[in-house]
């Protein structure tokens, strides 16, 4: 079900996050995805960072995780949590409660690796997008103002960062 995504799934990837701006663009108009640069994805999918799960023959959700995430969460030391990034279910099997199959997959990743947290972070006041986060065991950690986006996606300029964690035990 879970698998890492291939290089041959990088168009597939590119689609679905389009098809998940516009969903934003429905739900949260106020904080979109940019067009990610290939190279950023591409760099994921050859370090084994970046995912998807099957249903039969289809890529029905995507995401990536990173080690580091210093420029978000700065006060992490660079080894103590996994990152989830990028969530974009295809619009075919929404309803599937992926985010949870997400959040219980890299819990047992964090743990294998000695990992405290694993923590996701989202632009904007989304109070639905919190509450399903915090419905999928997140701890809201709150939302502040992120001043330096340098290295980030450009819907991270000057944006409200809400902050997510679960501790591993």
């Amino acid at each position: 079900m879970i698998f890492s995504s291939t290089i041959t799934d990088i168009p597939e990837i590119f689609r679905l996050y389009k098809l998940a701006t516009e969903y934003q663009k429905q739900t949260f108009p106020e904080n979109l995805w940019p067009e990610f640069e290939p190279d950023l994805i591409r760099s994921e999918v050859e370090e084994g960072r970046q995912f998807k799960i099957m249903i039969g023959k289809k890529i029905a959700c995507v995401w990536a995780i990173s080690y580091n995430d210093a420029v978000i969460w700065p006060e992490d030391d660079g080894r103590s949590a996994i990152y989830i990034h990028r969530i974009a279910t295809n619009p075919d099997f929404r309803g599937n409660d992926f985010v949870k199959i997400i959040v219980d997959w890299t819990k047992k990743l964090a743990k294998a690796e000695g990992k405290k947290y694993v923590r996701l972070d989202t632009c904007g006041n989304n109070t639905r997008l919190i509450n399903h986060y915090k419905k999928c065991g997140f701890e809201f950690l709150g939302m502040k103002k992120l001043h330096d986006s340098k290295g980030l996606p450009a819907h991270y300029t000057n944006a409200d960062v809400c902050y997510f964690e679960i501790e591993i035990e």
